[in-house]
């Protein structure tokens, strides 16, 4: 574990337990009345929203707590964020990541991944070429050169930015996380070769909204056939010691979830603090 960590997410996952997330939209005030939250992390959501990186750069800004920073003496934000991007997998997309990891965000979900191809792409896609004489390196890098901006957001000198910029956990010092979505049954019948093949995941995150669309059953998440479907994404993530995600969250659900084995818990923000506090308490912070 970094003694010097900036990443709350990955705090909380380093200590065995649960990290709690929201999504949010991409704006000043979901910021600043979401950077003092009880959340380890904030998910900034750029899939199903305006893709706007100059936007995502203000929320940034917005994240910082002078407060916070002279009591903890870290400039890193309290509630650490993260993005999810447009692009689904089978795009093999690279510049959204890049953009947003250029911005400063400490991490990037990656919506219906579904092939090993996929998943390596968006590993490789938040990482920086291989150093020379560094050893070996896979998934390779591939992230485009221009750290300045997320290195003065994170608080660095460039030199420190490329040393911490690297995906967490198959670099114990990286502070990027690299969530990838599993929402259809292509991703499912793929998920054991995916983590089996690509390391450098920092958690799989399930999409049971698009799941159950393709199931048959939208919304319906208590359906047996949903739920067997998810059953299947955890007990695989749990085969392959990968931490696996929910994105719904709720005061009556949160026991079983963390029961089950989730330990990325997703909650709507804001008016439902109340979510995380109990999950917290249940889980002894």
């Amino acid at each position: 574990m970094s003694t010097n960590r900036l990443n709350s997410i990955i705090r909380a996952f380093e200590s065995g337990k649960a990290a709690h997330a929201a999504f949010a939209k991409l704006d000043k005030q979901t910021a600043i009345e979401m950077s003092d939250s009880p959340y380890d992390g904030l998910v900034f959501e750029m899939e199903h929203n305006p893709y706007d990186v100059a936007a995502l750069g203000d929320a940034l800004q917005y994240m910082l707590s002078r407060k916070q920073i002279a009591e903890s003496a870290s400039v890193a934000p309290k509630v650490t964020p993260i993005a999810r991007i447009p692009a689904n997998g089978v795009e093999m997309n690279q510049s959204f990541a890049k953009q947003v990891l250029d911005r400063g965000a400490y991490g990037v979900i990656w919506p219906h991944v579904a092939t090993v191809e996929q998943a390596y792409n968006a590993v490789a896609s938040c990482r920086y070429a291989r150093p020379k004489n560094a050893p070996l390196y896979e998934p390779k890098g591939v992230r485009g050169d221009g750290p300045a901006n997320a290195a003065r957001y994170w608080g660095l000198s460039m030199a420190d930015y490329y040393k911490k910029a690297d995906v967490w956990p198959l670099v114990p010092e990286g502070e990027i996380l690299v969530g990838l979505m599993c929402e259809s049954t292509q991703a499912i019948e793929n998920l054991d070769d995916i983590l089996a093949n690509v390391p450098g995941i920092g958690f799989i995150l399930i999409g049971e909204g698009d799941l159950s669309q393709e199931l048959g059953f939208p919304r319906q998440y208590e359906h047996p056939e949903v739920i067997d479907a998810m059953r299947q994404i955890v007990e695989t993530c749990k085969k392959h010691n990968v931490i696996v995600g929910h994105p719904h969250v709720t005061a009556k659900n949160h026991r079983r979830l963390s029961e089950e084995g989730y330990r990325f818990l997703m909650s709507a923000p804001q008016r439902t603090y109340g979510v995380v506090g109990l999950a917290r308490d249940m889980a002894g912070y």
